[in-house]
Parts: C-alpha cells; sequence; structure tokens
C-alpha cells in the first residue's frame, strides 16, 4: 500500500489562492468528480483537467464538501477541539438507496421464493455465522482453513489452538450480537463483546472485557512507519460514553433535521472503535460486532445473511487507506463510508447470487430425486441432507452437523437421519464410547434413490 499523504490544509491554500481564483474554478470542481466518486488527495491530485492547478483544484473542492458537510460534535478525534464529519454526496445515496431495495424494498432479497423459514435458518449458520466467524478470525490473524474450521462449527469440537480459539469466540460474538438486538449500547454490553471475542485468545497484557490502561499502542503500516496512535487511555470511558450516547440517540424520526442513515450510523461506530482502540487486543471484531448488531436493531434483518469480512479481508489495504484516508483529512468519514457501503453492496449481491444459486441447484436436484419412490415421503431437511449426500459419497453426518447446518434442534435432527438410515439411504458406523452416532453417504446413494 502506497503512503497516505495528509494534504495540504484550507489555511495554507487560502494564504496562496485568492477567492477570486477559487470562483473561476468552483463550476469544474465540486463535492465529487464527473464520475461520482469522492477522490482523496492522493487520487485527485492526478485527476485534474490538464492545464489546472492541482493544489486550487482541490481547494475549490474542499469548500465545496464543507459547505454540506455535516459535524458530529459528540465524535471527536485525538485532538478533542476535531470533531469527525461526513457528507453524503449523490452517488453515496444511491449506494443506500440500492441496498434498501434489496434489504427491504420491493427487490428485497427476503421476498425471493427461495428464502423461506427453513432456508433463513439454514444460511444463518452456513453463511454469517460461520462464514463471518472464521474470516473476521483471519483478519485478525487465524490460519486455521476454512474447512478445517467450518467442521469444528458444525461438531462443536473444542478449539485445538489458538486459531480455533479465536474461530469459535467469533462464532459466539456473532451469535450474541444478534440476541443483543434489542438492547440499547452501554458500556457493559461493549465489555461482554470483547470479552467473548477474545476468551484464552490474547497473546499479549490485554485483559478480557476491559478498557486498556496503557498508551503504549499504536498501529503500524506496512513500511512500519506509525499510521494511528489512539487516544490516550484516560479519555476512553467518556469517549466511549458518548460514543454510547450516539449510538442510542434516535437519528430516524419523521421530520427531524438530524436524519443519520441507519447503514451510516452502522459504519461509524464501527469506525469509531476501531480508531479509539479502547482494547489492547480484540477491536477489529468487537467493531465488526457492533456494526451487525446496530443494523440488526434498526431492523434490517436480511443482515443476519450478510458476511463483510470477507469482502474486507479479499482487500483488506483499501479498508485501511479509507481508514487513513479519513484520518489525514479533517476527520472526513466519508471517505470509509464509501468503502464500506460498496463493501455491504458487494455482500449483498453475493447473497443474492447464492440464493439463486441454491435455488437452480435445489430444483435440478428435485427434478432428478423426485423420479425416486421415496421422495415424497420425506421431509425438506431430508432432502437437503440427501443432497449434500448425493454430491459428496463418503460424507459423515452426525446429529450436531446436521442440526448446526439446517438450523433445527437436536431431536429434530435425529430424526431425519434414523429415518433415512432406516431407509438404507445411509449407512450407520458405530458409536464408540463417548462418541455421537455416524451416519455416513453410501457411494452408490444416487442407485438406491
Amino acid at each position: 500500500m502506497a503512503r497516505v499523504r495528509t494534504p495540504p490544509s484550507m489555511d495554507e491554500l487560502f494564504s496562496v489562492y485568492s477567492p477570486e481564483d477559487v470562483f473561476r474554478v468552483m463550476k469544474t470542481y465540486s463535492i465529487t468528480n464527473s464520475e461520482g466518486e469522492y477522490l482523496p488527495w492522493d487520487k485527485f491530485k492526478w485527476r485534474v483537467n490538464k492545464g489546472d492547478n492541482p493544489e486550487l483544484a482541490w481547494l475549490a473542492t474542499k469548500l465545496a464538501r464543507t459547505n454540506v458537510s455535516r459535524n458530529l460534535p459528540e465524535l471527536c478525534g485525538v485532538n478533542e477541539s476535531s470533531c469527525f464529519k461526513l457528507c453524503i454526496p449523490d452517488s453515496l445515496q444511491a449506494k443506500l438507496h440500492y441496498i434498501d431495495k434489496l434489504t427491504g424494498g420491493s427487490q428485497s432479497v427476503s421476498d425471493h421464493p427461495f428464502f423461506g423459514k427453513q432456508e433463513k435458518n439454514a444460511y444463518l449458520v452456513q453463511s454469517l455465522l460461520m462464514e463471518e466467524a472464521i474470516t473476521s478470525s483471519q483478519l485478525e490473524g487465524a490460519s486455521t482453513t476454512r474447512k478445517v474450521a467450518k467442521e469444528m462449527l458444525e461438531s462443536e469440537r473444542q478449539p485445538q489452538n489458538k486459531s480455533e480459539q479465536m474461530i469459535a469466540n467469533n462464532y459466539r460474538l456473532m451469535k450474541r450480537a444478534v440476541s443483543l438486538k434489542n438492547d440499547e449500547l452501554t458500556i457493559p454490553l461493549i465489555l461482554e463483546l470483547h470479552e467473548i471475542a477474545t476468551h484464552k485468545g490474547i497473546d499479549n497484557d490485554a485483559v478480557p472485557g476491559e478498557f486498556r490502561t496503557s498508551n503504549d499502542i499504536d498501529i503500524r503500516d506496512q513500511y512500519n512507519d506509525v499510521a494511528h496512535v489512539p487516544p490516550a487511555a484516560r479519555s476512553l470511558q467518556e469517549r466511549m460514553e458518548k460514543l454510547c450516547q450516539f449510538a442510542n440517540e434516535e437519528h430516524g424520526q419523521l421530520n427531524s433535521d438530524n436524519f443519520i442513515h441507519p447503514l451510516v450510523k452502522a459504519i461509524i461506530l464501527h469506525f469509531m472503535v476501531a480508531y479509539i482502540h479502547p482494547f489492547g487486543d480484540g477491536n477489529g471484531r468487537t467493531a465488526r460486532a457492533l456494526f451487525y448488531w446496530f443494523m440488526l436493531k434498526s431492523g434490517y434483518w436480511l443482515f443476519e445473511y450478510v458476511s463483510i469480512s470477507k469482502l474486507i479481508q479479499e482487500k483488506r489495504t483499501d479498508y485501511d487507506r479509507a481508514f487513513l484516508y479519513t484520518e489525514t483529512d479533517d476527520n472526513d468519514l466519508t471517505y470509509f463510508l464509501y468503502h464500506q457501503v460498496d463493501i455491504v453492496v458487494k455482500a449483498v449481491d453475493a447473497l443474492r447470487e447464492y440464493i439463486e444459486r441454491k435455488q437452480k441447484e435445489m430444483f435440478e436436484f428435485m427434478n432428478w430425486v423426485e423420479k425416486s419412490a421415496v421422495a415424497n415421503a420425506l421431509k425438506r431437511g431430508q432432502l437437503d441432507i440427501l443432497k449434500e449426500a448425493v454430491k459428496n459419497p463418503g460424507r459423515v453426518f452426525t446429529v450436531k452437523t446436521v442440526a448446526n447446518n439446517l438450523g433445527c434442534n437436536e431431536n429434530t435432527a435425529r430424526t431425519y437421519l434414523n429415518d433415512l438410515a432406516k431407509r438404507d439411504l445411509l449407512l450407520v458406523g458405530k458409536a464408540s464410547k463417548g462418541k455421537a452416532m455416524r451416519y455416513i453417504a453410501p457411494a452408490d446413494l444416487a442407485e438406491r434413490l
């Protein structure tokens, strides 16, 4: 990642250029460029029109942004005299509208005929809670493969190393965030989430569920340069209390003059926890959990099935750069908002594609299996088991893995498996003492059907 440079300040530029100079270029340079991009200085200076002065063009752009920006006085930077701010240009507004349509409007993914109650449960377990737990941990350095991690979560076996512990913690963290969606944000709630995220998974002197007490902490970039120095430990209690007040304040009432889109607010919560860095370890995991918590609290239930960490992981440098653009350009959160909203757009699109793919797979499987005499006697959950069994001869199923995958209780899972075994569609492996009964997909299942 190229180093992010601090742009020239408006005071510096006004000492060089007159108001007449600025007025002359204001018709050409505004909040975004003609393509709707909210460019930072590092990119902007190379994209001005031929013959134009980059600094003068930047000053005109900054003035346009300042005129429409909104200050958040309750959220201060390291320098407490400088608060964070944001603006919502048309191109960002359009992205927010697109997300609203797909997560709750007339084209909502949730209205898809595939997305029945059982599919919601199955996708919740398979995609968000497991996928988010795994990739969120990998963002923090966990090295366990996705296959091994998923096997651990499905079978509920105990973690065997630190990487697996991080993933198990994140799985519990996401489930807890879902269960707390009706609560207000409080410091005890944040501390509880952090304690879950870091249980048996801290290398340094940080204490799970407690704010850091030391200022001996900084965040470095790939060049080992200091990229961010968090606020002093003595200010953490007050800053986090103000963050809770911001989260709990009603910003969505009709006819109010303080509206903030719920997704924008969730992203701000994510950013501020990362920025304040209240813990010695586990800040990123806690920040992402709060993002999900607030979206669910705001009625965006579909976010139970959307994973953002995988997309952040794929382009981690873009995430880091967006953070630094905000910090180096007068605490302008708009850079981070654009980045995270783009991540959410991709995540929602991925959910829609997943649902369409799974619907097609199930349709093809049902067309094939309906020729079998037993098909009409089976439950939908049993057909899901058989679909996996046909694709993976020799696969081992247990009551726990089936219950976790289908989002049902263990009694239902046991009934499904025993019935399939009685119909000679699954083989039964003898359980050794203390081990769960094993049900095995036969190699000739297609012929048996």
